[in-house]
């Protein structure tokens, strides 16, 4: 699914993420980006079930590692 965030930037439009980091929990992800990461996505969820979700912050935070 295509979504605009809202600086007009598509969100995950290829899926990258997804394939990157899906299978990683919220968890983890917090340990690795900061306890600020999806702070009100439960730390048991999987990135994939919560991305469509996700702050600006957050999914800034993701693409930046993608682009590493």
């Amino acid at each position: 699914m295509i979504e605009m965030s809202l600086n007009n930037r598509h969100r995950d439009t290829d899926e990258r993420i997804s394939r990157k980091h899906g299978d990683e929990l919220i968890r983890n992800l917090r340990h690795i980006f900061g306890a600020s990461f999806a702070p009100h996505e439960d730390t048991n969820s999987q990135l994939r079930v919560v991305l469509h979700r996700l702050d600006e912050p957050s999914l800034d935070t993701l693409i930046a590692d993608l682009v590493k």
